[in-house]
C-alpha cells in the first residue's frame, strides 16, 4: 500500500513540474525574460485631432450653443473649451457665434442668445443638441428643419434646469448654459462626424509667414488675429482689445479659417443667411502660415464640407481648437507679413 502511495506521489509531483515546465515555457519562449503588453491605442477626439485619454468626445454628440458678440455680451463665457467656433453676420450687421463643444463640457456657456438661419447650414451635418434663446419664427422654422437635432431653448420648462440667468447680469446678455446638463439632454449621432484633417507631428505646413491679419467683418466688427509662436496658435483682438474670457483665458485657437460665402438677402437683413451650400474661395491660418485653397459641399447638406489647398490637396489643419469666419464675399482679409 505504501508503495503504491509513493508512486502516486511521484506521478503527481511530475505532472505538477511538467506543468510548471510547460507554462514557464510558453511565456518565455516567444521573448526570453520579458513579458509583453499592447497598450489601447488612446481614443482621438473628432472634432479637434486631439488625444482624449478618457474618451468623453466618442460618448456624446456635438453640443452647439449660440452665443452673442456684441461689447455687451463681453466677458464671454466657455468659448475657449469649444472644440470649434463659427462666426457669422447676422441681422444688423453685427456678428453672432456658434460654439460646438464635445471633447469639454464647460459649467459655464453664453451669454446664449437666439437662433439665426445661418446655424440650419452649421449643424445639418453635426445634428447633436442645440441651445439658443428663442428667436424670430421664420429663423425656428428653420432649425426645427434639421432632421435628429435635439433643441434646447430657455422657454422650455423641462429643459431649463441646462441654463441660468446671472443675477448679477442685466437680460439679455445673462443667460448661461450648464454644459454637463446640456450633454445630459441627450443629441445623436455619438460622436460627431469629423468636420475637418489633421496633420501629424512633424508635419509641415507649406504656405506664407504671417504675423497676423484681420477678418474684415461689417461696423466694429472686424477680428484680428496674430501668431504667438509661443503657444503655436492665433491670439484674437476684438474692439480693439484682447478677447480674454470670463476665466481670464485669452481666445487662442489652433487655427482660423475664413470661407468666403454669399449671404443670401444680403449682409444684416431680418431673413440673410450664409449659403455653405456649393463652393468657394477660403483662406486657412495654421502654424504660423497662410495657406490659400477651397471649400466645397456636395448638394444635400448633411454632406461635411471638404477644405482643399490651391493644388486640390485635402487642408490638414493643426490638432487643436479651431474657429471658421464666415466672411461675405465682398469682404477681405488684411495680412500683416
Amino acid at each position: 500500500m505504501r508503495k503504491w502511495l509513493s508512486l502516486l506521489g511521484a506521478v503527481v509531483v511530475l505532472a505538477a513540474a511538467a506543468l510548471i515546465y510547460t507554462h514557464f515555457h510558453k511565456s518565455t519562449s516567444a521573448s526570453p525574460g520579458t513579458t509583453t503588453t499592447t497598450a489601447a491605442p488612446v481614443p482621438i477626439a473628432p472634432l479637434t485631432g486631439l488625444p482624449d485619454p478618457g474618451g468623453a468626445a466618442l460618448t456624446r454628440s456635438a453640443l452647439t450653443v449660440k452665443i452673442e458678440n456684441t461689447p455687451e455680451a463681453l466677458p464671454q463665457w466657455g468659448i475657449d473649451q469649444a472644440d470649434v467656433v463659427y462666426e457669422e453676420i447676422v441681422n444688423g450687421g453685427i456678428t453672432r457665434l456658434a460654439a460646438i463643444f464635445n471633447s469639454q463640457a464647460p459649467a459655464k456657456i453664453g451669454p446664449v442668445r437666439s437662433v439665426r438661419p445661418t446655424d440650419t447650414q452649421v449643424v445639418y451635418p453635426l445634428k447633436g443638441i442645440f441651445a439658443y434663446s428663442g428667436g424670430a419664427p421664420y429663423a425656428i422654422a428653420s432649425i426645427e428643419t434639421v432632421p435628429g437635432l435635439t433643441l434646447v431653448d430657455e422657454d422650455k420648462a423641462d429643459q431649463t434646469a441646462a441654463m441660468y440667468r446671472d443675477p448679477n447680469l442685466y437680460a439679455p446678455h445673462n443667460l448661461f448654459g450648464i454644459g454637463t446638463s446640456l450633454f445630459a439632454i441627450g443629441g445623436s449621432p455619438t460622436p460627431p462626424p469629423a468636420l475637418f484633417s489633421y496633420r501629424s507631428t512633424g508635419q509641415k505646413v507649406k504656405g506664407t509667414t504671417v504675423a497676423s491679419f484681420v477678418v474684415d467683418f461689417p461696423s466694429i466688427y472686424p477680428a484680428t488675429w496674430t501668431w504667438d509662436a509661443a503657444t503655436g496658435s492665433w491670439d484674437r483682438t476684438l474692439f480693439g482689445k484682447a478677447d480674454v474670457t470670463g476665466n481670464g483665458v485669452r481666445e487662442s485657437p489652433k487655427n482660423v479659417v475664413v470661407m468666403f460665402v454669399n449671404y443670401v438677402n444680403g449682409i444684416g437683413t431680418l431673413n440673410s443667411y450664409a449659403n455653405l451650400q456649393g463652393s468657394g474661395s477660403a483662406d486657412f491660418f495654421t502654424d504660423g502660415k497662410e495657406v490659400a485653397g477651397s471649400w466645397s459641399r456636395g448638394s444635400s447638406m448633411s454632406d461635411v464640407i471638404q477644405y482643399q489647398t490651391a493644388s486640390g490637396k485635402t487642408m490638414n489643419l493643426t490638432p487643436g481648437q479651431t474657429w471658421v469666419e464666415l466672411l461675405d464675399l465682398g469682404a477681405a482679409i488684411k495680412v500683416t507679413p
